[in-house]
C-alpha cells in the first residue's frame, strides 16, 4: 500500500531551501538595533505588499489578513514612508496562489519569534501579528483538503518558491 504524501509536506519538502535561503537572508539584521530593524522592515515592505496584492486577484483563495498596514505603521513610527513594492511576477492560478499563502501566512510564525527580539518601545505590530487561534492549522487543512493533481501541486510549489524569492531577494 503506497501512502500519500500531503500537499503540505510536499510543499515544505520542496521549499526547505528558499526557505533557508529567506533565513540567512534576513538573519544578517540585528533587531536590536533601530537601523538593522528599520532596513529588516523596509525589505519586508518591498516584497509583502506586492504578494498580498497578487493574492487579492486570485478567486478562491481563503483570505489572507493582511499585515501591510501594520507594517506601514511600524515604518511610519520609526520615520520611514513604505517602499515602491517589488515586482511579484506569477503567472496566476488557484494552485499557485496557496503556495504563495503558504509562504506569507508561514511567515507569521517567524515573525512572532522575531519580536521577542526587538526591544521594549520599537514598533512591532508587524511581527507581532500572529494567527488566530487555530487558523495556521486550518490553512494547512484548506491547502491539503485542495483537489490536487501532479500539476495542481508542481503550481502550488511554483507560487511559494516564487514568494520565498521575493522575500529572499528583498532582503538582499
Amino acid at each position: 500500500m503506497t501512502e500519500t504524501v500531503s500537499t503540505v509536506a510536499r510543499l515544505r519538502a520542496a521549499t526547505a531551501s528558499d526557505h533557508d535561503a529567506v533565513d540567512a537572508g534576513f538573519g544578517r539584521y540585528d533587531l536590536t538595533d533601530a537601523d538593522d530593524y528599520r532596513a529588516f522592515l523596509i525589505a519586508h515592505a518591498k516584497a509583502l505588499p506586492a504578494v498580498e496584492a497578487w493574492l487579492a486577484a486570485i478567486p478562491g483563495l481563503a483570505a489572507v489578513r493582511s499585515r501591510g498596514a501594520a507594517l506601514a505603521e511600524d515604518l511610519a513610527a520609526l520615520g520611514e514612508d513604505m517602499p515602491a513594492p517589488m515586482t511579484f511576477d506569477v503567472p496566476a492560478s488557484t494552485a499557485a496562489g496557496w503556495g504563495a499563502v503558504y509562504v506569507v501566512e508561514g511567515s507569521r510564525l517567524g515573525g512572532i519569534m522575531l519580536s521577542r527580539s526587538v526591544p521594549e518601545g520599537m514598533p512591532s505590530a508587524y511581527l507581532g501579528a500572529k494567527h488566530l487561534p487555530g487558523e495556521w492549522r486550518a490553512l494547512l487543512a484548506a491547502i491539503d483538503n485542495e483537489p490536487v493533481d501532479e500539476a495542481w501541486v508542481e503550481q502550488a510549489i511554483v507560487g511559494a518558491k516564487a514568494a520565498f524569492d521575493l522575500y529572499r531577494r528583498a532582503s538582499a
